[in-house]
């Protein structure tokens, strides 16, 4: 299992692909890198993908929390750093897509395209992250598989096919507890709001037109606040990527080869 060790853990991540610019995937909170599988299949042969869990996440290690975002974003440039790669694409769901948006406003010169996808400049509240926090380290993550179920996925998707949602779900419920919450604590202070239209990236907003978390209105905040925002709605629910995997991968094929 390839990694780099940093010094406060060892980050998991996997290479796909030979030839083209580098793109970068980050995870949803609760997800592995394995989320992208539909992504990697139709984008292999365009670029080469660098795929990571998270600290706390898959088969990255869990420092003790609590996390910022500060974290979050230096341990993709560390990752980076470690590999040699200068300058890559990037594309980040939910906690991945405020990841997102501190690289870009942090590095910018280390990235091309950014798409933020199912995410917002503020996601929740404080007092919202600290209920979950609560309630991860009283009933653990696999008491909330199936609340996880109803906000990632419509229940139509989720019927058509319930090996890959079941598959999903098992990875949500052995995500670390404590990695959990410390990245749960990283989103309670996130806030990019006065800060989003100094994000000088070309920025693609990927929205499911049925998502809660991360409404289309949001996307559409980012959009049109970056300096060179697009919006993209698509159906499905929060796991858009999953959900949604043609149209979006041809949305985001369309928007990263853009001259």
């Amino acid at each position: 299992m390839p990694h780099i060790d940093l010094p406060s853990q060892r980050l998991h991540y996997r290479i796909d692909g030979h030839a083209g610019p580098w793109l970068v995937f980050c995870n949803s909170l609760g997800a592995d890198l394995t989320m992208w599988d539909g992504q990697v299949v139709d984008l292999s042969g365009r670029f080469r993908i660098l795929r990571y869990d998270r600290r706390g996440h898959g088969g990255s290690g869990a420092p003790a929390g609590p996390y910022a975002m500060d974290d979050l974003g230096g341990d993709v440039l560390a990752l980076m750093d470690a590999l040699e790669i200068d300058r890559a694409h990037f594309c980040g769901l939910s906690i991945g897509g405020l990841t997102g948006q501190w690289l870009a406003l942090n590095a910018p010169e280390r990235f091309g395209r950014v798409a933020l996808c199912a995410t917002a400049a503020r996601i929740g509240s404080a007092e919202s992250w600290r209920d979950r926090i609560e309630a991860v380290r009283v009933n653990g993550l696999a008491s909330m598989t199936g609340a996880t179920r109803e906000r990632w996925f419509s229940p139509e998707f989720a019927a058509r096919n319930p090996a890959a949602v079941d598959a999903i779900l098992d990875r949500f419920a052995a995500t670390d507890a404590e990695g959990y919450a410390g990245c749960c604590a990283a989103l309670a202070r996130a806030d990019f709001r006065d800060a989003l239209g100094n994000i000088s990236n070309p920025v693609l907003a990927v929205a499911g037109a049925d998502d809660a978390v991360c409404p289309p209105a949001d996307l559409a905040t980012i959009a049109d606040t970056v300096q060179d925002g697009k919006l993209c709605v698509l159906p499905g629910r929060h796991i858009v990527n999953v959900e949604s995997a043609t149209a979006f991968n041809d949305a985001l094929i369309a928007f990263l080869l853009q001259d």
